[in-house]
């Protein structure tokens, strides 16, 4: 039997416990007020405003096009649903990449303008310098490394990252890099299991995986993936918990149906 942590409200700090005492952390994303209620009622440790925003809300096709403003138009919605989750909110592309000072800026809007509890950014050594800038600001910051979607034109491909020694061995330099720089999570996405257990161990803050193996502090799904919204995409790391897309289709079907055969609304549905 699962045993749900009794806090008020989960910070970075209770994270942290999390880790030492052996308590896996749930994530998952969430972009609007109607699901994030029904996250933390249900007990989820951190809801992730996730830039894939860009492809389940918008519909594009890359994470790139999301803007900071729709990320603050997201995150403010989810804040407003959320009383016992932690609440972490991507920076989106071309916020904080090459520019320390324009990275503070605008992780001090998200964290005025949404009251979001922390930030989320991709990357290691490259982006230590805004890293530093934004922690020296007091604003939480959860790292991302491995498959990192913002930098899919360099990539090329969303394969599995970090499978040969070189890179293997920068992401690990990167995690303990950000780790000492004083980030409070990271996420790890599509590496090596083994290579996401090392890190696990090398590095005092918890470490989320997605598509990183069991060896991790704790696990993020998107939303739409999980409960089958979404139908397009099937990675082997995705479990889907439902087929939402089916019952709703289905649903709005049955609606349609009864609305053109005028069984609904029947005498009770009426005034």
């Amino acid at each position: 039997m699962t045993v749900l942590r009794v806090v008020n409200k989960i910070t970075t700090h209770v994270l942290r416990e999390m880790k030492l005492q052996g308590e896996k952390i749930a994530m998952l994303t969430s972009y609007d007020y109607s699901t994030a209620r029904i996250l933390d009622n249900a007990q989820i440790d951190v809801i992730l405003v996730g830039d894939s925003a860009s492809n389940v809300m918008a519909g594009h096709k890359t994470t790139l096009p999301i803007t900071l403003n729709e990320m603050i138009y997201h995150a403010s919605s989810v804040v407003r649903a959320v009383s016992r989750a932690l609440v972490v909110v991507d920076l989106p592309f071309g916020t904080y990449q090459g520019n320390s000072k324009e990275a503070l800026n605008s992780a001090i809007r998200i964290m005025k303008e949404s009251g979001a509890d922390a930030v989320k950014m991709e990357g290691g050594s490259e982006i230590i310098e805004s890293v530093n800038r934004i922690l020296s600001a007091g604003i939480p910051i959860m790292g991302h490394l491995g498959l990192t979607p913002q930098s899919i034109n360099k990539f090329g491909t969303y394969a599995v990252r970090a499978t040969d020694d070189d890179e293997a061995q920068k992401l690990l330099e990167d995690a303990i890099l950000l780790d000492k720089a004083g980030i409070f999570a990271l996420v790890l996405e599509k590496i090596p299991a083994k290579l996401a257990t090392k890190v696990s161990q090398e590095i005092k803050v918890p470490t989320i995986g997605i598509g990183a193996g069991s060896g991790v502090d704790g696990q993020v799904l998107v939303l739409h993936d999980m409960l089958g919204i979404t139908q397009e995409f099937s990675p082997r790391y995705l479990r889907r918990y439902h087929n939402l897309f089916e019952e709703i289709q289905s649903s709005v079907k049955s609606y349609i149906r009864d609305v053109k055969s005028v069984d609904f609304p029947n005498e009770r549905e009426q005034y």
